[in-house]
């Protein structure tokens, strides 16, 4: 039987669970993994991280979610957008791990990224309203722990390093901004603001 690498999405889920071709398929998919994300490392500033570190922590969770890939793109693909999020959420827990909560939430504003790479004037003057009417309603609608919790995780900061700032754990932070963001989503809908504005920034 032929063994040689192919790029067809049932061969590659087949070769990752036979445990005659496992070892070949793994170490080939490292590989793709680790040029992968070593590419897009170098292209966010690494900050110590090791490409083929995260690349073994990645194929750990590739192999978990197998059976949740739809085919939808090319496996490797998929397989590499498993390994970029987890890189991604790493520099962010890195580039966090000295920043203070009050360095994230001492801002007086809050920025909303825009969907589009160039907004028009429109587009630019309509997120500045909404941004201003976010931290208006963070201040009036919220709790100083949701306040607080909110301004973190708008502002970048992991979830982990909030809880950890906090002396809370995720879960708690988590149902923290569930809570917040269902009254802040009811305070938008109250102002007349549409639901997909909403969501834009909310999501």
């Amino acid at each position: 039987m032929n063994d040689q690498p192919s790029e067809n999405h049932d061969d590659w889920i087949q070769r990752l669970k036979s445990p005659r071709t496992q070892a070949k398929a793994i170490q080939e998919l490292n590989q793709r993994l680790v040029r992968g994300i070593a590419r897009s490392l170098s292209r966010r500033s690494g900050h110590g991280l090791q490409a083929e570190d995260i690349a073994q922590e990645a194929l750990l969770r590739i192999l978990e979610s197998l059976d949740d890939f739809r085919g939808e793109c090319q496996f490797p693909t998929w397989a590499l957008t498993i390994a970029n999020r987890m890189a991604i959420s790493e520099l962010r827990r890195k580039h966090y791990q000295d920043v203070s909560l009050e360095d994230v939430t001492a801002g007086e504003g809050l920025r909303i990224e825009p969907a589009a790479k160039h907004d028009s004037i429109n587009a630019r003057l309509d997120r500045e309203m909404l941004e201003f009417k976010l931290s208006e309603l963070i201040e009036s609608r919220l709790t100083d722990k949701q306040q607080t919790a909110v301004r973190a995780l708008l502002g970048g900061m992991p979830i982990e390093e909030v809880a950890k700032r906090m002396d809370s754990n995720r879960n708690a932070i988590y149902k923290l901004f569930h809570d917040a963001r269902t009254r802040l989503k009811l305070a938008f809908e109250q102002s007349g603001i549409q639901a997909e504005e909403v969501h834009a920034v909310l999501a």
